[in-house]
């Protein structure tokens, strides 16, 4: 599994414009089209707007077709990553525990393993 650093949707989504174009533009984001909106909004004048194209063209590669992932079922949303995140926080802070930061990556590499039922991990992982 790899991990793809994706834009969260709503930071792209909270710039001002017309409704009608706002709507415009969110749809060519969702499905990926960033080139689209950077020539849509090429012609418009303000701070603001160069901020939103600067912005869009520095991270147009974490901008992905979040419509073609939704359709495929992939989840788009942060809730179940921040959702592993905290219960595996939950299992390393154990009352009385104490771990070196050395070897908390060691614990949280095994504890992994074991709730996905993996096994075969060897104890110098």
């Amino acid at each position: 599994m790899y991990w793809i650093g994706i834009i969260w949707w709503k930071t792209s989504t909270r710039k001002g414009g017309s409704s009608q174009q706002l709507k415009r533009l969110k749809s060519s984001l969702w499905r990926g089209c960033v080139d689209e909106v950077l020539e849509e909004l090429s012609e418009r004048k303000g701070q603001r707007v160069q901020n939103f194209r600067a912005y869009l063209a520095k991270h147009r590669y974490r901008l992905v077709n979040y419509d073609l992932y939704q359709s495929l079922g992939y989840a788009i949303g942060s809730g179940s990553v921040e959702s592993t995140v905290k219960r595996i926080g939950a299992r390393v802070k154990l009352s009385g525990a104490q771990w070196l930061k050395q070897s908390v990556s060691k614990i949280l590499h095994l504890r992994c393993a074991y709730l996905n039922g993996d096994f075969f991990v060897s104890i110098s992982a």
